[in-house]
C-alpha cells in the first residue's frame, strides 16, 4: 500500500468510533455463536433419535383401528374405508399415506442350522416401496423370481435368540448371520396350489411388528394364490411432517385410531426441532440487530465524511478507492466475529462430547455449525457492503 493510500485510509476513518465497531463484533459474535450452537446441538442429538439401520423412518406413523368389544362382536369395522383414508390425507400434518397389503394365503417358513432346524407359520405384509429405506437393488422383486427379499421386526430375532433358541438348544445368531441364512418358504393357496421359494432377510425394523415383502411380490403372489382376496386395509403407514405434532393425538383419539410402536422418539425429535428452532431464531434476531448496529455506525461515519468523500471523488479518486477503507472495516469486523463464534462452539462441543460418547453416538460433524455461521456471515457482510456502496454513491450525487 502506497503512502497516498495510507493517508487516504486515515483521512476517511478519522471519525470512526471503535466502540460502535466493538459493539457490532460482540453482538454479531453472540448471535452467530447461538445460531451455531443450536445447529450443532440439534445435529448431534438427532442421531440419538434415529436407530442405525432401521428401515422404517421415525417420520412415519403406523396406524390401526383400536380394537374394542364392539369390534370383536362385529358391530364396528377394523379396516379403513376410502372416505377415512381421504380424510386422513387431507390433514395438514400428513404428507402421504400408504396402505398395508396382507397375504391371502398360508405361509410356512423354515431355517436349518447345524443339522437342526425350525419352521413356523408366518404372514406377509407389504407397504409402498417409497416407505422402506432399503437400497433398490436389495428391495427388488420380479414376478417368478425364486428369492424373496424380507424385512422382519427386530423383536422377532430377539424372541428367537432368548426364547426359542434357548429352550430348543439352538445357537443364537446375530443380525448379520441371520441375513446370510436362506429361509425356505412354502406358500399355500386356498385352492391347494403351493409354491416353494427362498427368502432372504435384507433389513430389520424396530417400528413394525410384521414381516414385510416387496409390494411387487405381494401383488403377484396374491394374484397367483389368492385372487380376489384383497380388501380394505387394516393398517396404514403415514408420512407426517412432524411426528410429535400436538394435532395428531386428538385426531387419532376422535377417529378411534392408534399409532403402533413406541412414539417417544418421534415426540422427542419434534421437541428437539422446536427447541433448536427457538434457539436459532434468537440467534438470528441478535445477528440482525448487530447488522443494523454496524449499518448505523457506517452511515453516521459516512454522513460525517460526506464533504470529504465528495471532494475526493471530484479530484478523480474512484468509488472503489474511496469505499475501500469502510469495506475493510466491515470485512475485518465480520471475520473476527465469525472466527470467534466458531471457536466458541468448538469449545462448547468439546465440553459435551464425553456425554455423547457415553450415549454411544459419535455426533454430527462440526461442519454443520461452521456452514451455518459462514452462510449467516456472508449474508451479513453482503448487506453491510451494499449499505456502504449506496452511501458512497449518495455522497457523489
Amino acid at each position: 500500500m502506497t503512502t497516498s493510500h495510507i493517508l487516504l485510509h486515515r483521512l476517511l476513518r478519522a471519525n470512526l468510533s471503535p466502540w460502535r465497531i466493538a459493539g457490532f463484533i460482540v453482538s454479531n459474535l453472540l448471535g452467530l455463536a447461538i445460531i451455531c450452537a443450536g445447529v450443532q446441538i440439534y445435529a448431534d442429538l438427532r442421531g440419538l433419535l434415529h436407530s442405525e439401520g432401521n428401515v422404517i423412518d421415525t417420520g412415519y406413523l403406523v396406524l390401526n383401528k383400536r380394537v374394542t368389544a364392539s369390534t370383536m362382536l362385529g358391530d364396528s369395522r377394523s379396516d379403513f374405508t376410502a372416505d377415512e383414508i381421504a380424510d386422513l390425507k387431507a390433514q395438514p400434518w400428513v404428507r402421504g399415506v400408504g396402505r398395508f397389503s396382507a397375504s391371502g394365503y398360508e405361509v410356512r417358513a423354515g431355517i436349518e442350522q447345524g443339522g437342526r432346524g425350525m419352521s413356523t407359520m408366518l404372514f406377509f405384509e407389504s407397504v409402498p416401496d417409497s416407505f422402506v429405506d432399503v437400497s433398490a437393488a436389495d428391495w427388488h422383486y420380479e414376478p417368478g423370481q425364486r428369492e424373496v427379499p424380507i424385512i422382519i421386526a427386530k423383536d422377532y430375532l430377539t424372541l428367537y435368540n432368548f426364547g426359542f433358541a434357548t429352550s430348543a438348544g439352538l445357537p443364537r445368531v446375530s443380525e448379520q448371520v441371520m441375513s446370510g441364512l436362506p429361509i425356505s418358504l412354502r406358500l399355500s393357496g386356498n385352492d391347494g396350489r403351493q409354491m416353494q421359494l427362498t427368502g432372504r432377510i435384507v433389513g430389520y425394523s424396530d417400528r413394525l411388528n410384521t414381516v414385510l415383502v416387496p409390494e411387487s411380490f405381494m401383488n403377484w403372489s396374491n394374484e397367483m394364490l389368492a385372487p380376489g382376496a384383497s380388501g380394505q386395509p387394516t393398517r396404514l403407514i403415514v408420512d407426517v411432517s412432524s411426528p410429535g405434532d400436538v394435532a395428531i393425538a386428538p385426531y387419532l383419539e376422535a377417529h378411534g385410531m392408534e399409532a403402533a410402536g413406541d412414539q417417544s422418539g418421534s415426540t422427542a425429535n419434534y421437541l428437539l426441532k422446536i427447541g433448536a428452532g427457538v434457539v436459532i431464531g434468537i440467534g438470528v434476531v441478535i445477528t440482525l440487530l448487530s447488522v443494523f448496529i454496524l449499518m448505523l455506525s457506517m452511515s453516521l461515519l459516512l454522513e460525517k465524511n460526506r464533504p470529504t468523500i465528495h471532494s475526493l471523488l471530484q479530484l478523480g479518486y474512484g468509488f472503489g478507492e474511496v469505499s475501500a477503507p469502510y469495506r475493510l472495516v466491515v470485512i475485518i469486523a465480520t471475520a473476527i466475529s465469525l472466527i470467534c463464534a466458531i471457536g466458541a462452539v468448538a469449545l462448547l462441543r468439546h465440553a459435551y462430547r464425553p456425554a455423547l460418547e457415553a450415549l454411544d453416538t459419535p455426533g454430527a460433524s462440526i461442519w454443520w455449525s461452521v456452514g451455518a455461521a459462514v452462510i449467516v456471515s456472508v449474508i451479513s457482510l453482503g448487506i453491510n457492503l451494499w449499505s456502504v456502496r449506496r452511501r458512497i454513491y449518495a455522497a457523489w450525487r
